[in-house]
């Protein structure tokens, strides 16, 4: 198994990693590493991926530069190799939001998380990143979303997941349409009170690339992928 890294855009690289799953089906699983004078690796896959995943990211930066492991929520494809990645990083510690340190990190994370609180900018040198507290979007109580404000990169987690290898690092081509008849044949969305005023929010930030945690990155008009989501949601319908 070989993981592929490709920039996406300034600083921000998609290691990307096909995977073949019983019955033929293929998925795929991203993570996202932006590279500043505090590098920050967004997700870190599963734990049985940490070889391939690790090894790509190596071909960037040496893995020991690493400084902050974010995650959105806590299931495996998100942190399963948390530990692996603290081990190979001595200077690196979790990040994620308030709720996932208290009910989750603080006991399964070999170090000390960093707990961002809702709207919080954190530094990293020449970019700046921004925590979105988003509960139930699309699923853990204990969810958020990080944004780059300086390139206006959304890591949108499990938002706009598409089907299939994923092959292509980033397009323009449509990705909705795809991700939502994946999502109508298995609903993993935990369709909450709030959730259009959620998506609306995270609209407001006028993301121009999607980091998707599962097929292509996107590039684009972000806030109105994200209101046809919120449309699609609303109706019911793909």
């Amino acid at each position: 198994m070989d993981s592929q890294i490709t920039e996406i855009a300034a600083d921000i690289y998609r290691i990307h990693t096909p995977v073949q799953l019983p019955g033929g089906f293929t998925f795929s699983f991203n993570q996202y590493l932006l590279v500043d004078e505090e590098p920050l690796l967004f997700h870190t896959g599963p734990r049985k991926l940490f070889a391939p995943v690790s090894a790509a990211l190596a071909r960037v930066m040496p893995l020991a530069r690493l400084r902050h492991v974010a995650l959105s929520h806590v299931e495996a494809d998100e942190c399963g190799a948390m530990n692996e990645f603290l081990a190979a990083a001595p200077q690196a510690a979790p990040l994620c939001g308030r709720i996932a340190a208290m009910t989750s990190m603080e006991d399964l994370a070999e170090r000390a998380p960093r707990a961002l609180a809702d709207g919080e900018l954190l530094c990293l040198g020449r970019h700046t990143v921004q925590w979105f507290d988003t509960p139930h979007l699309p699923h853990g109580w204990e969810c958020g979303l990080l944004m780059d404000t300086t390139t206006r990169t959304f890591f949108c987690g499990d938002l706009f997941t598409q089907p299939g290898a994923g092959d292509q690092p980033l397009t323009d081509a449509d990705i909705l349409g795809p991700s939502e008849a994946f999502r109508q044949a298995m609903d993993y969305f935990a369709h909450a009170p709030h959730t259009p005023a959620t998506l609306e929010r995270l609209a407001t930030q006028a993301p121009r690339t999607l980091a998707c945690m599962h097929g292509s990155a996107w590039r684009g008009d972000g806030g109105a992928l994200l209101r046809d989501l919120a449309g699609c949601l609303a109706a019911g319908r793909p």
